[in-house]
């Protein structure tokens, strides 16, 4: 069965409409005034992939009027097979498992292998374009394979890698201790990984569910304290059941299915996710460009991003309704600048929330007097200025205490015209078009220009309507952050549910029946 949601298809799942989260008497107070008069928006719909995994089969009907928790739990009504006998293992993270099962050192199965980095030194080696995939634990996708890599190897420096054979097990055994991927071609990787070449005792595809499920045991065994060490030897050690080969194919076949489908209802919920962020951006962008009374008779901006606006608003120039103030960086080389300092200051690391009241790091008055960094009162609006995230954001912040900046930091101090707060918003909901409008194209570092920041034109209500558009966002806004609270604790859930169920099939704990 097939249901198209704005404009795309879904197979294999029920698609209903939001419930918990988003009532349905709210979310029409999720469409600002300016939606209802007419404006376009990105056709979003307000749905929920309602989802539930019975024993061996997937959807199980929901009734629509339900309230459902979306997760996918064993049903109470169907019994779960389990093998007749069971033994001890005599292993923490095994438990009992099916008595016929055999078990032993992962050694003694396989051919376990670390990776190795070509000199750098030598840029032949390289290359971003063509070559053997070079893989590095942040590319490592668990069950997707992997045929690709960032980075890859020349026929040069394929001659000094070690080669990984296709099918083989990829695990991070240095930082992320037991994240996993699967070689999708002959490959290299770097010194973090180990690769795991199964024997014929081992089936590739039911190898790479029963190291996932070892992933425990392999972050157990790990040493340090800074960066986390898996030693080889000691992987190799690690005891893994070994099931028939007619039960290692049944149940590797089981899991594909099962875990694509948790995937699939994962990969929409994310997308649920993007949408809802997309809608309250625009709902913003609306609200403060065009504001919330329905009635209201429109004007042409004159400026092409902003559009109408309503008729007894004004356009302004920034540098006109605000004074910038930068900051600066006290020496590292002296102590007493920095130990036991009280002054917050303020760098994009501490750019995370709407408002701040803390930093990561604090100065002393000293520190203040003798560097280029500035006293910034409260409730002023602190914008990064220089820094990788501005290729995709602005980040904005209101500080509740008197703060320093760095100097990759701006301040606006706003006149009586302006709310610090409307003006915030003013920045979230144009985030994209700002972006345009303030950074230099070509420029080498991401970088907000001071002349495209002063000369910037903003859309400036009467000050009480301000506070009032202010409300009406911070509502929307509570609303739509709590829907997307909501799919982050189900994506949190069907994630547990996976693990859950590949540890119970790969360690006997349920049994697959033969198809």
């Amino acid at each position: 069965m097939k249901k198209l949601v704005n404009n795309r298809e879904y197979s294999g799942l029920e698609i209903y409409a939001i419930k918990n989260s988003l009532e349905s008497n709210e979310l029409s107070e999720l469409e600002p005034p300016s939606i209802r008069r007419g404006v376009k928006n990105s056709s979003i719909n307000f749905f929920y992939i309602a989802i539930t995994i019975d024993s061996y089969s997937i959807p199980k009907k929901i009734e629509h009027s339900q309230v459902t928790s979306l997760v996918p739990t064993y049903h109470k009504e169907q019994t779960v097979n389990s093998y007749e006998k069971y033994k001890d293992s005599k292993i923490e993270w095994l438990g009992e498992i099916p008595e016929h099962w055999g078990l032993i050192p992962l050694r003694y199965i396989a051919k376990v292998q670390t990776g190795n980095t070509p000199s750098k030194n030598i840029p032949d080696y390289y290359s971003k374009n063509e070559g053997l995939p070079w893989i590095k634990p942040d590319e490592l996708n668990e069950f997707n394979k992997l045929s690709t890599s960032k980075e890859k190897l020349t026929q040069k420096g394929s001659k000094e890698a070690r080669i990984i054979s296709q099918g083989s097990i990829l695990v991070c055994c240095i930082g992320t201790i037991g994240k996993i991927g699967v070689a999708g071609c002959d490959l290299s990787t770097n010194q973090q990984i180990n690769s795991i070449t199964f024997s014929k005792k081992i089936i590739s595809n039911f190898g790479k569910y029963l190291i996932y499920s070892s992933s425990v045991e392999h972050s157990k065994l790990a040493n340090g304290n800074v960066v986390r060490i898996l030693n080889t030897n000691t992987q190799k050690s690690i005891k893994l059941v070994i099931p028939s080969i007619l039960e290692q194919i049944t149940i590797a076949n089981f899991l594909d299915k099962k875990t694509a489908q948790i995937d699939e209802a994962i990969a929409i919920k994310e997308q649920q996710i993007s949408l809802l962020k997309e809608h309250k951006q625009i709902t913003i962008q609306q609200a403060v460009t065009q504001g919330i009374n329905p009635n209201v008779t429109m004007r042409d901006s004159g400026v092409d991003w902003i559009g109408q606006i309503p008729e007894h608003w004004e356009i302004i120039p920034l540098k006109h309704i605000c004074k910038f103030t930068g900051g600066g960086t006290p020496t590292k080389d002296k102590l007493c600048y920095w130990e036991g300092g009280t002054i917050p200051w303020v760098s994009p690391k501490d750019m995370k929330s709407d408002y701040i009241s803390a930093t990561q790091d604090y100065i002393t008055v000293n520190a203040v007097k003798n560097s280029s960094t500035n006293y910034i009162p409260p409730f002023s609006l602190l914008l990064v200025v220089r820094s990788g995230i501005l290729q995709r954001k602005i980040p904005v912040s209101i500080n509740k205490v008197e703060v320093t900046l760095n100097q990759d930091m701006k301040a606006l101090i706003l006149s009586k015209k302006m709310n610090t707060k409307f003006l915030m918003n003013f920045i979230l909901g144009n985030n994209n078009a700002l972006l345009v409008e303030w950074t230099k194209e070509g420029a080498t570092v991401e970088s907000i220009e001071h002349e495209y920041l002063a000369n910037g034109l903003i859309s400036v209500p009467p000050l009480v309507e301000q506070q009032e558009i202010n409300i009406f966002i911070e509502r929307v806004a509570a609303k739509i952050d709590k829907a997307i609270t909501l799919q982050n604790q189900q994506i949190q859930k069907l994630k547990e549910y996976k693990t859950t169920l590949i540890n119970s099939a790969v360690t006997g704990k349920i049994k697959i029946p033969h198809n």
